[in-house]
């Protein structure tokens, strides 16, 4: 069964069809703006595996950087997935999807820009930048 998902008003809807079973945890400094919240929680997909299922109309994209996209529903603001020009992953925002997937938290990355009133208190590995073997 494929995992489903969307936005808060529900203009936006997809799909997962492939292995969905990590999250990571980013503390960046635009991870944390974007969401407003201390780390944006994001599950990785192969793009083929990812599909919009009503709502493209609806998505907006914004750059913070020159070659990531953020997509976010322009009605209710939910920030839905972002992408790496080129990159073959996708990053659905975890509290967008309508399951209940067993997800496994893979790591914290992007550590050294942490908040510095949040503290972590699992064992999860942390890295200061991309996880190792990140394209």
């Amino acid at each position: 069964m494929p995992l489903t998902g969307g936005c808060l008003c529900g203009a936006v809807r997809y799909e997962v069809t492939g292995e969905a079973r990590e999250v990571f945890f980013c503390y960046c400094g635009q991870c944390r703006k974007a969401q407003g919240t201390p780390f944006v929680a994001s599950v990785p997909v192969a793009v083929t595996d990812f599909r919009l299922m009503q709502g493209a109309d609806a998505l907006k994209g914004f750059r913070a950087t020159p070659s990531k996209a953020r997509y976010f529903c322009g009605h209710c603001g939910s920030p839905i997935y972002s992408q790496v020009d080129g990159n073959n992953t996708v990053r659905i925002r975890a509290g967008t999807l309508d399951n209940r997937p067993s997800l496994q938290l893979k790591a914290h990355i992007y550590t050294a820009d942490k908040a510095s009133w949040y503290t972590i208190n699992d064992p999860a590995p942390q890295y200061a930048a991309r996880e190792p073997g990140r394209d």
